[in-house]
């Protein structure tokens, strides 16, 4: 059973589901229907060579830094 990220299009927040077979994400906050999938970090590994293409302001999701190997 997959566990996804989510951000609601609708009303930004951001939250995990485990979904079944054809289950629809539902937004938990606003109930919205049609979340953004987001890339989950749990499947790489620091030594992957995966780089993030950076988010609006140029780094992660959770920084501001445009290298992503400064996140903990």
């Amino acid at each position: 059973m997959p566990i996804y990220e989510y951000t609601c299009r609708k009303c930004g927040h951001e939250f995990e589901l485990i979904i079944f077979g054809d289950d629809t994400p539902e937004c938990p906050e606003c109930g919205d229907k049609n979340p953004q999938k987001n890339m989950s970090s749990f499947g790489f590994s620091a030594g992957s060579g995966f780089k993030s293409s950076g988010g609006p302001s140029g780094g992660c999701s959770g920084c501001s830094s445009p290298d992503c190997s400064s996140c903990s």
